[in-house]
């Protein structure tokens, strides 16, 4: 999995410097990509607070009132776009990042209408979460400096997928309908480069 925490550039640690202490909410059913970044947005000046479902997230939503808000678009007990709508009629002003492994375009535009600035690919990298976070106005940030490459991104979707099949061959070939022998091919390959 690429590197959340990578160095910071100087468009960022300005950005840090303007958000000290800013309350974050992170809802991300993916413990370790959720521990991952929670700890980079820590490291940057927000003060984050985590939840793994949808529910616990509002409940959080309710408790905290956070000024930002970083949401997986699949949780286990329903849709972050969901949770987008609910975040902003709790709090008008929350600017919202939408996460997801599943990207497509019909899902980012729903993001989008639904409220959130911005729509990331995971593994997102924490310097990216929080650009998108502060951009200003309708226009999207830059893009990424180094951004991971087709093959990557098809290489770790297919290895998230693979653990969420409890690391099952067949299962996982079946969910992403290809062929087992291929799956297990892929499987075997070391990760591509970034």
């Amino acid at each position: 999995m690429s590197e959340l925490a990578g160095p910071a550039d100087a468009a960022t640690t300005q950005g840090a410097a303007d958000v000290d202490g800013a309350l974050l909410l992170l809802v991300d059913d993916d413990a370790p990509l959720r521990r991952s970044l929670q700890r980079a947005l820590e490291r940057r000046g927000f003060a984050v607070t985590a939840a793994e479902s949808l529910k616990e997230g509002l409940g959080q939503a309710f408790a905290i009132k956070p000024d930002y808000a970083v949401v997986d678009l699949r949780l286990e007990d329903g849709s972050g776009i969901d949770l987008v709508k609910r975040l902003l009629e709790l709090h008008p002003s929350i600017r919202i990042v939408m996460l997801t492994g599943y990207g497509n375009i019909a899902t980012a535009v729903a993001a989008v209408k639904a409220g959130a600035v911005d729509y990331l690919a995971k593994p997102a990298d924490a310097d990216d979460v929080i650009k998108a976070l502060l951009s200003n106005g309708p226009s999207l940030p830059p893009p990424p400096e180094n951004p991971m490459s087709a093959d990557r991104v098809r290489w770790e979707h297919i290895q998230r997928v693979f653990e969420q099949c409890n690391r099952n061959v067949s299962e996982t070939a079946r969910r992403l309908n290809m062929h087992r022998r291929t799956l297990q091919r892929i499987l075997n390959k070391r990760a591509p480069r970034e």
